[in-house]
């Protein structure tokens, strides 16, 4: 029994992605997908779902700040085939301890700004007479009651 694979069109693997056609070109120029764009009549180009499989790790891993030249080295990886899962490997732990380190000042940023959505619902519930008189505290005094530590953000 022969096995028939489905061809897509740009249109559809752009539709299935959310990738734009545009990107779709940008990818393939960039040498991000694990086999060559295949052609079909009229030279326009064929996908095949191996293709979109592929295309949603691309997205993830664009999704999660993995910069292109680190996914292009990836993709160029993968093309070779077994004997470099070393390689590999080293490349997903360092993008992990950037994405783990993103995680962190994220979730600073989330605790800062709950803590502040928290001071204004306390003054919104006290009502706006009391928000008059009050005019909360000063932005000095909301840092210091912050319960996000101070901490000096390196330069990259």
């Amino acid at each position: 029994m022969v096995k028939i694979t489905p061809r897509l069109s740009i249109g559809q693997v752009a539709e299935r992605t959310g990738l734009s056609v545009h990107t779709l070109r940008f990818y393939e120029n960039e040498g991000l997908f694990l086999t060559p764009v295949r052609r079909g009549a009229g030279g326009r180009r064929v996908y095949s779902e191996d293709d979109v499989a592929w295309l949603t790790v691309c997205i993830i891993l664009r999704a999660s700040d993995m910069p292109l030249p680190v996914l292009r080295r990836y993709a160029g990886l993968v093309r070779e085939g077994t004997g470099n899962e070393e390689e590999r490997l080293a490349l997903m732990r360092e993008h992990e301890a950037r994405v783990t380190g993103r995680i962190g000042r994220l979730t600073e940023s989330l605790d800062l700004i709950r803590f502040k959505a928290a001071v204004y619902e306390d003054l919104v519930d006290q009502g706006s007479a009391a928000a008059h008189h009050c005019h909360g505290p000063s932005a000095a005094a909301e840092v210091d009651r912050s319960p996000v530590p101070r901490r000096e953000v390196p330069a990259e």
